[in-house]
């Protein structure tokens, strides 16, 4: 049962046993004033149906404490333990006083992963995007500026895209590893299989220790011939079906539900590997369509990147689009997908956010394909890199050429520093959820934080921006004035 219990709590009314206030400038009360708690308590409401029941923690419990999680990089338990620790942290989360026993167990982390969906995560950005949106169009009437998202027919904008490989957190997989992890869980459903057995039924020969045996002769090589390596993986793989063959005997006289849900379900993926593995050595080949490369989690894939570090990586693909420092995740999936193939659809979600499409797209080369070209050329969109045909024959105009060409990859290496914040400072250079729903909710918790962080410095960023503009506008009078007003304007400067 869920008890809508929104209220926007202030500093001042938060009870602190030992005297004083909340600082105003905190940045934990400043990130609880951006956040739109009402929009996610609807989207967090449609988890509880059902009236009866103890009252469910509120979504501001729930999603403070993943922000918080992420933010500061911590465990679940860690992050119980800070919040217990910190008032600040507990005034986020939505408590009304400061308390000294923990509001929830680090067991209820998992849970709050699964009822904030991806999907949920995805609308409450989009809401933040649009406050932030309106906010600006407030402060540019108030300076008399042209209001941006009137819907008009110029191109506004810069739109960066690109894709990347969130790692997941398992073993480098190959098949002598997999296969025997295969084998060792068989003989464990075996044995509870037997446990649970009438009495004259015996119990099979599984060759546990001669499968071992073999397993550790080969992976203690150092040099490793393709003959030795394809005859461990057949002995893995006579094993493993002698194993299925026995489960499956024994099913007629003890039916599976006495498994546990982990070995039933370990049982279904550990069938589905053994014909991938069957197939990849009979046809002797490296490759299947959806193959499986963890037993604990079979969502997940190998994509294939062509990267320095690691050529092929084990997890979820991503597509990001960046807008002034502010990147949303377009598609996640487990499979490997061409991302070329979502440019026109980025394009018209750029265009239903602001109202306009992008002045100028900046991507790499993947993305730059002839209907793709084309289909920007007809809406006046600018698509980065080199364009088509041969180098005008004009210096100053190759010059002007190349010069885009290099303001262009200048401007998409803000994608780049995207991908690198998060993977060094928050969670997606390894995403350790273990649930497929939980890792899309994890990955949308991340960019939510780094957006939250972006909104904050706002301020400052524009600021510096003006700052900027005003050096520039000092470079340009230096710069067209004359040489002798210069030289006595910079002396009387002196």
């Amino acid at each position: 049962m869920y008890q809508p219990k929104f209220q926007q709590l202030t500093f001042e009314n938060f009870h602190l046993p030992f005297g004083g206030k909340l600082d105003p400038e905190n940045r934990w009360v400043k990130l609880a004033d951006v956040i739109p708690w009402h929009v996610a308590e609807t989207m967090y409401a449609k988890n509880f149906m059902s009236k009866r029941g103890a009252p469910a923690l509120t979504v501001r419990m729930a999603l403070g404490s993943l922000i918080i999680k992420e933010k500061l990089g911590l465990s679940d338990i860690e992050t119980v333990e800070q919040i217990k620790e910190n008032p600040y942290l507990q005034f986020f989360i939505g408590l009304e006083t400061y308390q000294h026993a923990a509001p929830f167990d680090a067991s209820m982390l998992t849970h709050f992963r699964k009822r904030l969906k991806h999907t949920d995560l995805a609308a409450l950005q989009e809401e933040l995007l649009q406050r932030h949106l309106a906010e600006e169009r407030r402060k540019a009437e108030e300076r008399n500026q042209n209001d941006d998202g009137d819907g008009g027919s110029g191109n506004k904008g810069k739109l960066i895209v690109d894709a990347t490989c969130a790692p997941a957190d398992i073993a480098y997989p190959t098949d002598i590893g997999l296969l025997n992890e295969a084998r060792e869980k068989t003989e464990k459903i075996i044995d509870q299989l037997c446990a649970n057995a009438p009495q004259e039924l015996g119990k099979p020969r599984t060759y546990r220790k001669k499968a071992r045996k073999a397993f550790l002769s080969a992976i203690m090589k150092r040099n490793l011939s393709k003959k030795a390596l394809r005859r461990a993986i057949r002995q893995q793989l006579q094993y493993i079906g002698r194993n299925l063959k026995h489960i499956e005997a024994l099913s007629a006289a003890v039916p599976l539900t006495v498994l546990s849900t982990a070995r039933y379900r370990d049982l279904l993926v550990i069938d589905e590997l053994y014909r991938q593995q069957q197939e990849m050595y009979k046809s002797d080949r490296k490759s299947i369509s959806d193959r499986i490369v963890s037993i604990s989690q079979p969502h997940v894939r190998p994509i294939v990147r062509g990267k320095a570090a690691a050529r092929t990586e084990f997890g979820m693909k991503l597509s990001i689009s960046v807008v002034d420092g502010i990147s949303l995740p377009e598609r996640m999936s487990w499979n490997a997908y061409n991302e070329g193939c979502d440019l026109v659809r980025d394009i018209e979600r750029y265009r239903e956010r602001y109202g306009h499409y992008p002045e100028s797209v900046h991507a790499d080369k993947i993305y730059r394909t002839l209907a793709n070209r084309m289909w920007c050329k007809a809406r006046g969109i600018r698509l980065s890199g080199v364009p088509l045909g041969r180098p005008p024959k004009d210096v100053e105009k190759n010059r002007a050429r190349r010069r885009q060409i290099r303001e262009d990859e200048g401007v998409r290496n803000a994608v780049e520093g995207m991908f690198g914040k998060a993977k060094r400072r928050y969670g997606l250079g390894r995403v350790m959820a273990r649930l497929a729903e939980s890792s899309l909710s994890v990955v949308s918790i991340t960019f939510l934080v780094m957006n939250l962080d972006r909104l904050l410095a706002a301020p400052f960023l524009r600021l510096f921006e003006w700052l900027l503009l005003e050096l520039d506008v000092i470079r340009n009078l230096f710069a067209w004035s004359p040489p002798r007003a210069a030289i006595e304007c910079r002396g009387a400067m002196a």
